[in-house]
């Protein structure tokens, strides 16, 4: 017998059509079809975008599209099929009235029970269940094409404001821009204004005018690389496997009821069509559209499948690479020069870390500590707020040290870089601090240091694996403008 589980699913007769029609319609859009067409990247970064919807909206279709009214009209169907003969026919007045006001079918049901009242027909159950089998298939992919259209329309409107977006910084086109960057569609969820381009454009030309800053970026971002760890090497390779999955061909287990044209495997109440010769027109048009109730079937067999795997080869091996984990000073002491630089060295790796997709936190601190996920899907805009961001404060690193060694402690930060940029006018750490840090030392964790001060505490200093100095006089970065 049909559950409302199984009929709902099996109602979903037109919802891998319907999305994909969907998904025509939208990649169909002149607007995408240019951008597709000029950018084979963002061609790649919309086409995963739409992906993703469409996993997303087909989980939601199957679960959220039935309403309250729909879940109650399913039960009621369930206990119509359940029922005796007779049983039906007592009951059926009371289940026709619960429909009033809820379901269109409920004057076809009147009809056709006035009808039987009139002229009795033995087959009468399951020639209405029938009917009202057909009204929920139709009703149920009703409400699929509404759901389904809104959802549409919500993704137009974000892919529309993506591609403004993505165009917006296209125009940021300096060496080392985030045009340069992988993943730049991804960036482009949030919306922009000139005043961020042109603070984008700032900061480029910054790094522009500071190669040494670049240069600086570029050797750290280097380091995940070079570490010698073979659980660290994943190279992909395909290789051939016997492996076990379900096949409906298999016919172990009874899984379900389905539609299909498998006489085999016909469900039992089907076959009341055939003992009644009016009825038995409706059996052979069910078979021609392979829309008989059927018995779903489902096994296990065993198969060679190309399958992924990771393991490491001599020729060319790729470095699981952690996160960046940058902590910006702001202590009023950084204002000016110093404040640029450290934005700067920020924007840089952050546009590492999205090339290489890595995952990228700055947490400025000064007497607290404020977070920014530089590469998430508000990366964008995390990444503007923290450029905008005015130093300001005083200087207390022991805290956002500590919370930084704690997280670098984890699963999710094998293998990455703590970067502290701060004129390092600071007392020097506990001795229980540097004896952690060394610890995450031996665990191939990287502790960097960016110096922007000639007064920095050397002490303090002497716990990084790296630091470097940058800290040109004022005739110097006066020389660089000319």
């Amino acid at each position: 017998m049909v559950s409302p589980e199984s009929l709902h699913l099996g109602m979903m007769l037109a919802e891998t059509g319907m999305l994909e029609h969907a998904v025509t319609e939208v990649m169909a859009k002149p607007q995408l079809l240019v951008l597709t067409e000029t950018s084979p990247g963002a061609k790649t970064a919309v086409r995963r975008h739409i992906r993703k919807w469409r996993h997303s909206v087909k989980r939601r279709l199957s679960n959220d599209c039935i309403t309250a009214d729909l879940k109650q009209e399913l039960q009621l169907y369930q206990e119509a099929v359940q029922m005796s003969q007779q049983s039906f026919l007592d009951n059926a007045k009371g289940m026709i009235k619960q429909l009033e006001g809820k379901s269109v079918f409920y004057l076809e049901a009147r009809r056709l029970l006035e009808k039987n009242i009139a002229q009795e027909t033995p087959m009468f159950q399951a020639y209405f269940c029938n009917k009202w089998y057909e009204h929920l298939a139709s009703s149920i992919k009703d409400a699929q094409q509404k759901e389904l259209e809104a959802h549409k329309e919500r993704l137009l409107k974000e892919l529309y404001q993506r591609i403004e977006t993505y165009k917006t910084l296209e125009n940021v086109q300096e060496e080392g821009t985030v045009e340069k960057v992988g993943r730049l569609w991804d960036l482009a969820a949030a919306k922009v204004t000139q005043t961020d381009v042109e603070l984008l454009k700032q900061f480029v030309a910054f790094l522009k005018d500071n190669q040494d800053l670049q240069d600086i970026a570029q050797k750290l971002g280097r380091m995940a690389s070079d570490v010698d760890d073979p659980s660290l090497q994943r190279s992909p390779s395909e290789e051939l496997k016997l492996v076990e999955e379900p096949a409906d061909n298999v016919a172990d287990d009874i899984v379900g009821i389905h539609q299909s044209d498998h006489l085999d495997k016909l469900v039992p109440n089907e076959a009341i069509y055939l003992a009644e010769p009016s009825l038995e027109i409706l059996f052979y048009k069910h078979f021609a559209d392979k829309r008989l109730l059927t018995y779903r079937m489902q096994g296990m067999q065993r198969s060679l499948r190309k399958v992924k795997a990771f393991k490491p080869e001599s020729k060319q091996i790729d470095v699981e690479k952690g996160p960046f984990l940058i902590c910006v000073d702001a202590s009023g002491s950084m204002s000016g020069y110093p404040e640029q630089c450290a934005k700067a060295m920020a924007y840089a790796l952050m546009q590492i870390a999205v090339r290489e997709e890595r995952e990228c936190t700055v947490m400025i601190f000064s007497t607290d500590h404020i977070s920014y996920e530089l590469t998430g899907e508000e990366g964008l805009k995390e990444a503007l707020n923290f450029l905008s961001y005015s130093f300001h404060g005083g200087t207390d690193l022991a805290p956002v040290l500590t919370h930084s060694i704690d997280l670098m402690g984890t699963d999710k930060y094998r293998n990455a870089d703590l970067v502290v940029i701060s004129d390092f006018m600071a007392p020097e750490q506990d001795k229980e601090v540097q004896e952690k840090v060394d610890n995450l030392k031996a665990q191939h964790n990287r502790f960097h240091a960016l110096n922007l001060s000639k007064y920095g505490n050397p002490a303090l200093m002497q716990m990084f694996d790296h630091v470097w100095d940058y800290h040109p006089s004022l005739m110097g970065r006066l020389l660089k403008r000319f």
